[in-house]
């Protein structure tokens, strides 16, 4: 983390973060593709299903982002003491996660879901989505501990530069999810609910191969249950991670939001965004890859007050973050047709479907830039200005912009709000990182020893 060439180190953490992302989207992109055999109204539950299961994760995910910057400055620092109390304190929030989502699904699921198919005029089709996506969501929220264990066993291995490890335990979930797919969706003819319980047997494996990865080759970071963690370590990791937490969330409520103006065309179009949104992140893996490893590569180098690093990094993971994307963005501006047949997509669905994929995959290039600064300030402990450049991008632009644009009937124009949103970001971006990190790292310049 702090000898190796940075533009190496930054190459070496990201593959196996990206080919570990990859594995982790084929959760969803899996489930779409076996579950787009049932019909429209299923593909349709599962994008309505999208931000809540969005929320649930993003409890798991802050809780990841906050452990992983505060273990590696503790390594950087050379703090044993504080790893273990760190790693203690993030396991006991991933419980905590689980049970606030286990309350959330008692009492809002079913209002959440009736209120979201309330304006379908078919009451066949309205019935239909609502069961199907209650059987989904209900089962995954319910048993998310798995999920949530795993995030913290997963940043365990990132967090101390050991990347490769990550690749175990999420191919055992995946895998795990890809064979249990046909098994309980077809065979056993459990429809949605059987990819819902697919794939949670597989977060549970992953859960389990990550605490068994770590005590066997990653003792850098010992770790425990308590039911008293160190309030330092609760603080410093709810710090960084809750403003991501916080902008996923706001991020699914940005989604609830737009599946209603996309409701407001019909049915299909949900269908389509819930595949264009999973192909998103199908497609970025190689982005968020990067992205991912330059977090605590930031954050060891600002622990260890090694600035010239930090900046290098960051020169380097920008670069790689576009690389890694243009091959998907040629495919997907070349051939949508071949992708969206994967998902059972013909006639209008696959007319709106091109549409949408192509103008999409340009928000998604545009958006590198600040997704990489967005990162190197989560690594810098900035989390609170890393989270309102993220907002600004992800939920507020794109939503208006949305929202304005739908009011001309168009629906190119709402797919175009996504790309206007990151243009508009970029300038924003840039000068948010140029006065962070010139406050932040000439401070740490005048603290060397």
């Amino acid at each position: 983390m702090g000898t190796q060439k940075v533009s190496r180190l930054v190459l070496l953490t990201g593959l196996p973060l990206m080919l570990s992302l990859l594995i982790n989207s084929l959760y969803n992109t899996v489930d779409r593709i076996f579950v787009a055999k049932l019909g429209e109204e299923a593909m349709a539950a599962l994008t309505l299903a999208g931000p809540v299961q969005l929320i649930a994760s993003s409890l798991g995910l802050g809780n990841a982002v906050g452990l992983n910057a505060v273990i590696s400055r503790a390594l950087g620092e050379k703090r044993p003491d504080r790893v273990r109390k760190a790693a203690d304190a993030a396991i006991f929030l991933a419980v905590c996660a689980w049970l606030l989502i286990c309350a959330v699904c008692f009492f809002g699921a079913e209002w959440y879901f009736s209120g979201q198919v309330a304006g379908i005029a078919d009451e066949a089709k309205r019935k239909l989505i609502h069961d199907y996506g209650m059987d989904y969501l209900t089962v995954c929220l319910y048993f998310s501990l798995g999920q949530m264990m795993q995030w913290v066993f997963d940043r365990f291995v990132i967090a101390s530069g050991k990347s490769r490890l990550f690749l175990f335990t999420l191919s055992a979930a995946s895998v795990t999810n890809l064979i249990l797919d046909p098994v309980f969706i077809w065979v056993l003819e459990m429809g949605t609910r059987g990819a819902a319980i697919a794939t949670v047997i597989g977060q549970f494996v992953g859960a389990v191969a990550g605490i068994l990865i770590n005590r066997r080759w990653n003792r850098e970071i010992p770790f425990g249950f308590s039911l008293k963690p160190d309030g330092r370590s609760l603080r410093e990791i709810l710090k960084v991670g809750l403003p991501s937490t916080l902008v996923q969330c706001l991020t699914s409520f940005v989604s609830m939001a737009m599946n209603g103006i996309l409701m407001a065309f019909n049915a299909t179009v949900v269908a389509v965004y819930g595949v264009a949104t999973s192909l998103g992140g199908l497609t970025t893996v190689g982005v968020h890859g990067i992205d991912n490893g330059l977090i605590p590569i930031v954050a060891y180098n600002y622990g260890a007050r090694k600035k010239e690093r930090i900046y290098g990094a960051l020169d380097s993971a920008m670069t790689y973050s576009v690389l890694f994307f243009v091959p998907f963005l040629l495919v997907l501006l070349a051939w949508p047709q071949g992708v969206l047949r994967l998902f059972s997509q013909e006639g209008a669905g696959m007319r709106i479907g091109v549409s949408a994929l192509r103008v999409l995959s340009v928000a998604w290039l545009t958006s590198i830039p600040s997704l990489v600064i967005a990162a190197a300030l989560q690594g810098l402990s900035q989390g609170t200005r890393s989270m309102t450049l993220t907002m600004l991008r992800q939920a507020i632009l794109p939503l208006a912009l949305a929202w304005a644009l739908s009011r001309t009937g168009r629906l190119t124009l709402v797919w175009a709000a996504f790309v206007l949103a990151e243009l508009i970001s970029l300038p924003y971006a840039l000068w948010l990182w140029k006065r962070s990190s010139g406050r932040v790292l000439d401070f740490a310049e005048t603290q060397k020893p």
